[in-house]
């Protein structure tokens, strides 16, 4: 009884978090409607500002919270660190105490 409860658990954690994988993104790597690809500076400004673009985004259907028109890795990569760098590494991370 005890292990079916557990089996159950772990197959139903499993969908759960499969369902959360996003697709893949048919946009990447061709350009947009002015023939530029987004890379990694690009990436980075776009994961530096994240926070404000996505409640803009909520409101309006102008801005988009990601550049799906990427060169891909690096892209993901700017993007990843620029988030990084203004969530927890930089501007509004944790500051330690003074002793």
């Amino acid at each position: 009884m005890r292990r079916s409860v557990l089996l159950a658990t772990v197959l139903i954690a499993a969908l759960v978090l499969a369902s959360c994988a996003p697709g893949p993104n048919s946009a990447e790597k061709t350009a947009d409607a002015d023939g530029r690809t987004a890379g990694f500076l690009m990436g980075l400004w776009h994961g530096f500002i994240s926070p404000v673009t996505f409640v803009i985004s909520v409101f309006t259907r102008n801005v988009r919270f990601y550049e799906v028109h990427n060169n891909g890795t690096w892209y993901n990569f700017g993007f990843v660190l620029g988030a990084g760098l203004f969530l927890s590494g930089g501007i509004l991370g944790r500051k330690k105490k003074k002793v």
